[in-house]
């Protein structure tokens, strides 16, 4: 047995992908699946901002793919929102403010069911939590897990669209966010009726040395509480990425980034 490290890549069946906007662009992605065994449930990533380092690699999807399809059965959709750089590649387009990356999460959600992905959910941090609640609401998602959710481009009826369709929501919010901290998420989220608000103590908004927490919380959901927690050892192949090109560029700062308009 051997212990599961930050860089640790277990087992999967990796494919490159590449997603189709309804407004012409090709986003580049990946698609990380169990090895010889149907996926108990599918997530869809959503990243962090990407004016300020957020992609599909920031580390907590990035050890999503890396081991939850061989831990949990899980099926790891990650991709490049609109003008987004990561290993893999740079997706089309340029960075919208929320606006047109509604085309960016409909290609995600579409490519999910044209592969016939079971249990997909949409999993948004920071950034990709806004993403989540304003586009993610479609009839074949099952629900949606919220990391680090600032509410700064969603707004009320977002919230209420998701309210009305019954679809479970769970919000992981860091203790000491540097945006919205779990008492104040409490109120925020009251539309979201059936919103299900998690305080992670001591956790800041990157989720630095809590990895293994957030997989164990979003597994739960998605799969079953009876697998976690996941095991932080490994009997079998496993490899030793290297993580630095990444240098977890997701940073802390949202200040200089505009809310966008209402949409008509």
């Amino acid at each position: 047995m051997a212990r599961i490290s930050a860089n640790s890549v277990l087992p999967a069946e990796r494919r490159d992908i590449t997603l189709q906007t309804a407004d012409g662009l090709t986003l580049v992605g990946e698609l990380a699946l169990p090895v010889g065994r149907p996926p108990a449930a599918t997530l869809v990533c959503l990243h962090p901002l990407p004016t300020h380092g957020g992609m599909m690699d920031s580390h907590l999807f990035r050890k999503a793919a890396q081991r939850l399809p061989a831990l949990a059965g899980v099926a790891v959709l990650r991709f490049n929102t609109r003008g987004t750089t990561s290993e893999r590649g740079t997706s089309e387009g340029t960075f919208s403010s929320a606006v047109d990356e509604r085309f960016d999460v409909a290609a995600a959600i579409e490519y999910a069911e044209f592969e016939e992905l079971p249990n997909p959910w949409i999993v948004g941090w920071s950034f990709g939590t806004d993403l989540a609640l304003m586009y993610g609401c479609d009839p074949g998602i099952v629900g949606a897990i919220l990391l680090s959710p600032p509410l700064r481009f969603s707004r009320p009826e977002h919230l209420r669209v998701w309210a009305e369709s019954g679809k479970p929501v769970t919000a992981l919010v860091p203790e000491f966010d540097d945006f919205l901290r779990p008492d104040e998420a409490r109120v925020k989220f009251e539309p979201l009726t059936q919103a299900e608000i998690v305080p992670v103590a001591g956790a800041k908004h990157l989720w630095v040395g809590y990895a293994e927490r957030v997989l164990d919380e979003i597994v739960a959901r998605t799969v079953s509480t009876d697998v976690v927690p996941l095991p932080r050892e490994w009997d079998g192949p496993m490899e030793t990425g290297d993580a630095s090109q990444y240098a977890d560029r997701t940073v802390a700062a949202f200040a200089d980034v505009p809310r966008p308009e209402p949409q008509d």
